[in-house]
């Protein structure tokens, strides 16, 4: 009609739950990481069980000028048999933490060279991302340019971009599917795993790597967030220093990691025979669009993305009885999601909550995998894992829902995970225990 038509947003957002339809069911099948508490999988979680703190004095580099010196620093690491000697000289670690990582999530997945070899590999692909990207590789960039731009190494740029990851993997594994990097601050890994799940139930591919990794301990990466005021200071006692919910918590532990997924098709993981960690069932992510560091006051855009997620995926809130929460440690952060989750579950007598940064310390754009990681081995083994540290709830808090220092026991119905970023990026994903049906 040659009419301008406006289209309008609708007031409000339902989250009501949505019609279950028949789709692809997407698991998970294979977990990979690179952690201050260890590098294999069980290891990592037992770890977290027995409540080992992998948070300690800064060894890399000189930090007796900056007000914190601790970190969830990985004192030993070694991509050997993972990467090959050319790339393990050139790539900067948060890279190498990343190749390991998905290295390791496909070996656990039992993805064989024999299996690999059948894979149609136009439906495999790989999102893994990076809150920060390769800062050493800039930091050293930064350095030769004080000398000569002849200086710089000509590998610079590639790879301190956070997609390199992803490629390097594809061209490993010659997977020639959807393969990008999304950075959303510390919620990468989860927006990252959101994006994965929805290439194969929409049926563009069967096997999907996915996660995040970052490698920020460095003096500009210490010196940026001690700029922000968002670091601890507790130097004294560092495996103290990440206390979610607690009185005295005073900032988060930065820490550097990997954690990668591998998410299948059912059917695909079926016919190959696959062990089955737990199930993905769906999840959610939106924005406060409040303030570029701090959550809203008012916990909404929280509360609005685990609503959502819960829409999403057709889960009923009162079947969510175990979340491994966000918990950064920080004064405000904390009480904003523990607010929301009361909100949303409060109702629930089972409800558990635990912080997997209590020991790890904050791992930024890694910490959604190896928390989505730890969230599936507790599925698996059901075992919850401690809350160290949380030695005087802070007010409000109720030690009724919040895991204590010891690991639980727990039959988990429905985890949720949560991962939120600088910049208000809010994300949930929800897991289950496979059930064939």
């Amino acid at each position: 009609s040659g009419e301008t038509v406006v289209v309008r947003p609708a007031d409000g957002v339902t989250t009501e739950k949505k019609q279950l339809t028949k789709q692809r069911r997407v698991v998970v099948t294979g977990v990979g990481v690179v952690t201050p508490i260890g590098d294999e999988v069980d290891v990592f979680y037992n770890n977290l069980l027995e409540g080992i703190s992998g948070i300690s004095e800064i060894e890399a580099f000189d930090c007796a000028k900056f007000p914190t010196k601790i970190a969830g620093e990985i004192k030993s690491f070694s991509p050997d048999g993972w990467v090959t000697p050319k790339i393990s000289k050139r790539a900067d670690k948060f890279t190498l933490y990343l190749l390991t990582a998905g290295k390791k999530a496909l070996a656990d997945a039992g993805i064989t060279e024999e299996v690999l070899g059948k894979l149609d590999k136009r439906r495999c692909g790989v999102i893994v991302g990076s809150a920060l990207g390769g800062m050493r590789t800039f930091q050293d960039g930064l350095e030769a340019l004080r000398v000569s731009y002849k200086k710089i190494n000509p590998f610079g740029i590639p790879f301190a971009t956070t997609n390199i990851g992803s490629a390097l993997l594809a061209m490993d594994l010659g997977w020639m599917g959807p393969n990008y990097s999304i950075s959303s601050a510390c919620a990468t890994s989860n927006f990252c795993m959101l994006n994965a799940a929805h290439h194969i139930i929409t049926g563009e591919s069967d096997v999907m790597l996915c996660g995040g990794s970052d490698a920020a301990i460095l003096p500009i990466g210490l010196g940026g967030f001690v700029a922000c005021g968002a670091l601890s200071k507790r130097n004294s006692e560092p495996t103290k220093a990440s206390r979610p919910w607690d009185i005295n918590r005073d900032g988060f532990v930065i820490g550097d990691g990997a954690g990668v997924l591998l998410l299948e098709d059912l059917e695909h993981a079926k016919r190959r025979g696959a062990k089955i960690y737990a199930e993905f069932l769906g999840g959610s992510y939106t924005c406060d669009a409040y303030h570029f560091t701090d959550p809203h006051p008012d916990g909404s855009g929280l509360a609005l993305c685990i609503e959502r997620a819960l829409a999403q995926s057709g889960v009923a809130k009162e079947h969510v009885n175990y979340v491994n929460a966000y918990g950064s440690s920080t004064p405000r952060g904390d009480l904003k999601e523990f607010r929301a989750l009361i909100h949303c579950f409060g109702k629930n007598p089972e409800l558990r909550v635990n912080s997997t940064k209590s020991m790890t310390g904050h791992l930024l754009g890694a910490s959604g995998a190896v928390e989505a990681v730890a969230t599936v081995k507790a599925i698996q083994t059901g075992w919850v894992h401690p809350n160290i540290n949380l030695e005087n709830p802070d007010e409000g808090m109720d030690t009724n829902v919040l895991i204590g220092i010891k690991k639980e026991p727990l039959d988990i119905k429905v985890a949720l995970s949560n991962s939120f970023g600088f910049g208000g990026h809010n994300s949930s994903i929800l897991f289950a225990p496979y059930k064939c049906i």
